[in-house]
């Protein structure tokens, strides 16, 4: 599955670790999307799990990049409430998930950034969330489960309305 990366026109990543509560939000609307939506021919939602990172280096090297490229996270964001969710500009990235696109922790390597002066459309749909356990406990909140379908209307709206 993994492969198809390379050759659809539009990518959703969903990124998160399973086994810390609402850090699952990305691979559960992915989850949602593949089970709940029929999805076009050119489009892939992928759960990217923690190897984000990887991918989107692979897509930098790629001649023929996507055009559209979803990251789908469980983000802190100063002014929102638990279960909000939003599309945040790639600059406004809080500095503790800079890490996990970035090959070093400075916003100058944004790899993210990069494919974005690329040319790749690239967008971040984030789902406000409390702070992240720091040991397992699997399961999204109450308000992140409510939000999983929310955030698979708003990216599927989006992408119907290019």
């Amino acid at each position: 599955m993994e492969s198809l990366i390379y050759s659809k026109t539009i990518l959703i990543f969903g990124c998160g670790n399973t086994l810390f509560g609402d850090d699952a939000f990305g691979p559960k609307v992915i989850e949602h999307l593949n089970t709940h939506y029929s999805l076009p021919e050119d489009l892939l939602a992928l759960d990217a799990g923690t190897a984000i990172r990887d991918f989107i280096f692979d897509l930098l090297l790629l001649e023929k990049k996507p055009e559209l490229i979803w990251i789908i996270d469980a983000l802190n964001v100063d002014g929102k409430n638990h279960g909000d969710v939003f599309e945040i500009d790639l600059s406004g990235i809080p500095k503790n998930k800079r890490s996990d696109f970035s090959l070093h922790q400075s916003p100058s390597s944004n790899l993210l950034i990069q494919l974005k002066e690329q040319g790749v459309d690239v967008r971040m749909l984030g789902m406000q969330t409390l702070d992240i356990p720091n040991e397992i406990n699997p399961g999204l909140s109450l308000k992140a489960q409510k939000a999983v379908p929310v955030a698979c209307d708003w990216i599927m709206n989006k992408i119907k309305s290019r």
